[in-house]
């Protein structure tokens, strides 16, 4: 479990700098300026911190379902920019504040991920001043987070295809963190019963129904 939320920290980082992309740079340089501060503001906090701590928060039931419900949020944000920065690129030009805000948005999940990092890197140079580490890992964040969003957007100049990745990635990261969170717990126990194929077909008449209806309405959208 330990390995499979290390995959989902390092995957929110990527995804941060994939939205840090769209971001000016001189924007990208000042919030790389904030995870700088928040590093060094956060390390009395790192330095009480210990392995065995870390691990009973990743077996805390109640920790993980808060995280569950923190990254699925973060990935429906990212979700509503990738489509609300497509239907700018194609003309639809409507609510201008809500798109402003989700553009602004650089993901507060980005913290939690520099705060694990800050431990880990304290557990792996012990004899080592603290406050040293996290200054040197504060002036290395502030400079690699306005660089790496650059190097994210010379990888992928094609804004429709960096807003493609960047989607794929959050879907990733909201699968992955409720792979993650999950206890191991059922809280239902299954009820054996007879295959209902009237409501298996209902169901999938229901989806094609609604599902026609929506590439028709989009379809009349775009044409008006």
């Amino acid at each position: 479990m330990e390995y499979i939320v290390q995959i989902l920290l390092v995957f929110i980082l990527v995804n941060c700098l994939f939205k840090l992309s769209f971001w000016k740079w001189w924007q990208t340089a000042v919030f790389g300026l904030v995870c700088a501060g928040f590093i060094v503001g956060s390390c009395r906090w790192a330095i009480l911190q210990s392995k065995t701590q870390l691990a009973d928060l990743l077996r805390d039931a109640g920790a993980m379902q808060d995280a569950a419900v923190w990254v699925t949020v973060e990935s429906a944000v990212c979700f509503a920019f990738c489509f609300a920065r497509l239907g700018e690129l194609f003309g639809r030009r409507k609510r201008v504040l809500v798109r402003m805000l989700l553009k602004v948005y650089p993901g507060l999940l980005v913290f939690p991920v520099l705060f694990y990092l800050q431990t880990e890197t304290i557990f792996h140079l012990p004899g080592t001043d603290f406050m040293r580490v996290s200054g040197l890992l504060a002036a290395l964040t502030a400079v690699a987070v306005p660089l790496l969003a650059y190097l994210m957007r010379r990888l992928y100049p094609d804004e429709e295809l960096r807003l493609e990745v960047h989607f794929l990635v959050s879907l990733f990261v909201c699968i992955i963190g409720l792979i993650a969170t999950v206890n191991g717990n059922v809280t239902y126990a299954p009820v054996e019963q007879s295959l209902n194929v009237r409501a298996i077909l209902l169901s999938l008449g229901l989806f094609a129904l609604l599902f026609a209806s929506g590439v028709l309405l989009n379809r009349f959208k775009w044409k008006s």
